[in-house]
């Protein structure tokens, strides 16, 4: 911690969206604590500079969280927010995803201000979005639309819908709850049509490894049930090693108090081949539930997908 032991900072990125994960945090540490003192410290990431380029082609989702990561390294902040869909599957040396607060709503969503749900539009319609999994899941239900680049915070991608830019934009449904934010026409795209991204809607508490003091100070805002998901998922990611340039997706789910069931999918970059795999297990198998998982889209031709998305990378 900070030299007042009474004192956490906590390191965020300034979007609208980034600071309303940090003020809820925030609030659930203040209410377990009344005594402590929690301050925001606003950083400027890679991904908040570059916003003209797709991310995949500069380095993924790994850019939101660089700067904040070395800040909890060299000690000018003692825990960062993130929005776990923007973790990568590994963390750098010394690093913990230490706590996870209870998950918000998984989806992603379909916006439109003159169609009602994604097969509504018109052939050629243009939909916004940078995230690779959305365009291959997107390109195979619908391959007659044109799917556009859009980046930006939350708010500005709702401004170009409105402003007539696409016909329609596709979201995490979580941001748009927390932010009160929509459009005219809104359609959940849900399993097993659509599978979210690895830990979509839930926030995860990073920290130095070595900091047992704020170690302590999260245990008591996390979420067991959430721990257990987001384990199951993380560990698929990472037994993937996968990363923002390839469309990865996966969601478990508790199913009764015990166990735990998971969906997941790796698609080409085009969505013409996708294979899908699930699996149940008990809740303190997850991260064996992950693995399981991964292992069996690797040998049914996921490795061979991995490979040439990779080597597309390097060409």
């Amino acid at each position: 911690m900070t030299t007042d032991s009474q004192k956490v900072l906590i390191a965020t990125r300034g979007s609208k969206l980034a600071l309303w994960q940090a003020e809820y945090v925030k609030s659930l540490l203040e209410n377990n604590y009344p005594q402590l003192e929690v301050e925001l410290s606003i950083i400027k990431t890679s991904g908040d500079r570059i916003t003209d380029v797709p991310l995949a082609q500069v380095g993924g989702k790994g850019l939101f969280v660089k700067e904040i990561e070395e800040s909890l390294l060299e000690g000018s902040a003692d825990l960062a927010v993130h929005s776990l869909k923007d973790m990568p599957g590994e963390l750098p040396a010394g690093m913990e995803l230490g706590a996870f607060p209870e998950r918000g709503e998984c989806a992603d969503c379909f916006l439109s201000e003159n169609y009602t749900d994604l097969f509504q539009l018109p052939k050629n319609a243009v939909v916004g979005t940078s995230s690779v999994r959305r365009q291959s899941q997107l390109s195979s239900l619908r391959p007659d639309v044109k799917i556009h680049a859009l980046r930006g915070n939350l708010d500005t991608r709702i401004r170009k819908l409105k402003e007539g830019t696409f016909d329609a934009i596709v979201v995490a449904a979580a941001g748009l709850k927390r932010l009160g934010l929509g459009a005219k026409y809104e359609y959940r795209l849900l399993p097993p049509d659509f599978l979210p991204g690895v830990g979509q809607g839930a926030l995860g508490i990073e920290f130095r490894q070595d900091n047992e003091k704020v170690r302590e100070l999260v245990s008591g805002i996390d979420h067991l049930p959430t721990r257990y998901t987001i384990s199951t998922e993380r560990s698929f990611l990472q037994r993937l090693q996968g990363s923002c340039q390839v469309p990865i997706a996966g969601l478990a789910r508790l199913k009764g108090d015990k166990e735990i069931a998971f969906e997941a999918l790796v698609s080409d970059l085009q969505g013409k081949q996708i294979i899908c795999s699930q699996g149940v297990d008990v809740s303190e198998n997850a991260v064996e539930l992950g693995v399981r998982i991964a292992e069996d889209i690797l040998n049914r031709g996921g490795r061979e997908i991995l490979e040439e998305i990779y080597s597309l990378e390097q060409d």
